[in-house]
């Protein structure tokens, strides 16, 4: 008697193998859909920081926050290589480079540090809120730092005389002052004699001085202060009160104050592009944010804190240290910058 041998053919039908390889094929549609969704609001992020203009009211508003974008946008790759999706990879990394290539350099000092012995200007720049600062802390400020220059936003009547009365005039005698009610006035003090300038006013009134420095000859100072654009009909008044700032040229010019915008804005790189440096990004110290330092609320969220307070020197000065200060009654940092003229 022989053995037998039995074969079993299994036999697929084919409607379960197609409704085995549809779902598979949806899912990896659906995973590259994904990987792609992840990554195009970064990448769309990035194209319109890279417009030199404003483009629109509400990317005004946005773009303050790209460094936290920036360091968000790392996601991207991360999804996309988790996925396996070459294209979306690549794509991400592309992105994510170049919002590193805006933000990062703010943390790295660069060649406009310096260390020479041209002679020095020593600047210190606050809002004070309504003139909500006490005029006593913010003359202590001033006793401690010693600067030669001192530009104030949002200084109010009020304001300007408890500073007399608190001693401002013993430390810096020379003034320029537009002190107005509410947040439009501004003002200039300082060690050496001031030549007052026709102030900028657009809304608020930005103080324009000049100071002469010993050994550097006259120097160019602006209290910056155009109006904030949290809302659409304050817009026109900021971009004007901006684009109004005097671009370097003759003497030295120095801005400083409240910009109401961050060095990702079109209208700061475009001041940047003229001849001005930020004094905090030639120490490394661009990424230290400045406002606001109480609660705030935009639309019932809370604002991450953001750097919209500068000095920004003429390149033709260099930049010796940098810092940000604390006062009462305010929700912004006062900013310090020590600069090195040129020699006349």
């Amino acid at each position: 008697m022989h053995d037998e041998e039995i074969t079993t053919v299994t036999t697929v039908s084919p409607v379960s193998a197609e409704s085995a390889v549809v779902p598979r094929g949806r899912r990896r549609r659906w995973v590259s859909v994904l990987a792609w969704l992840v990554v195009s609001p970064f990448a769309v992020w990035a194209v319109l920081r890279l417009i030199p203009a404003d483009v629109h009211f509400r990317w005004v508003q946005l773009v303050a926050f790209t460094p936290y974008v920036a360091l968000a946008s790392v996601v991207a790759p991360l999804v996309a290589l988790a996925s396996r999706r070459w294209a979306a990879l690549a794509a991400s990394l592309a992105v994510t480079a170049t919002l590193a290539a805006c933000v990062v350099p703010r943390a790295l000092p660069d060649g406009g540090r310096t260390t020479s012995s041209g002679p020095a200007l020593r600047i210190l720049s606050a809002n004070l809120e309504v003139g909500g600062v006490p005029p006593s802390a913010l003359v202590d400020l001033v006793r401690r730092l010693r600067p030669d220059v001192l530009a104030l936003q949002e200084l109010t009547p009020s304001a300007a005389e408890g500073l007399r009365q608190a001693g401002l005039a013993t430390l810096l005698p020379y003034k320029a002052e537009l002190a107005l009610e509410g947040p439009r006035g501004s003002g200039v003090y300082a060690r050496h004699a001031i030549t007052p300038g026709q102030a900028i006013e657009y809304g608020f009134g930005q103080t324009v001085a000049t100071v002469e420095v010993p050994g550097a000859g006259p120097v160019g100072v602006v209290s910056v202060h155009p109006c904030a654009p949290s809302d659409e009909t304050g817009y026109p008044c900021w971009a004007d009160g901006l684009a109004a700032l005097p671009r370097p040229g003759g003497a030295v010019q120095v801005l400083a104050g409240d910009f109401n915008a961050t060095l990702d804005h079109a209208r700061i790189r475009d001041l940047l592009g003229a001849g001005y440096r930020d004094a905090a990004g030639a120490t490394g110290d661009g990424l230290t944010t400045t406002w606001p330092f109480r609660s705030r609320q935009f639309n019932g969220f809370g604002i991450p804190t953001v750097t919209i307070d500068h000095i920004l020197a003429d390149r033709r000065a260099g930049v010796r240290s940098f810092g940000v200060h604390r006062l009462p009654d305010t929700d912004h940092r006062a900013v310090y910058a020590e600069l090195v003229l040129p020699r006349r």
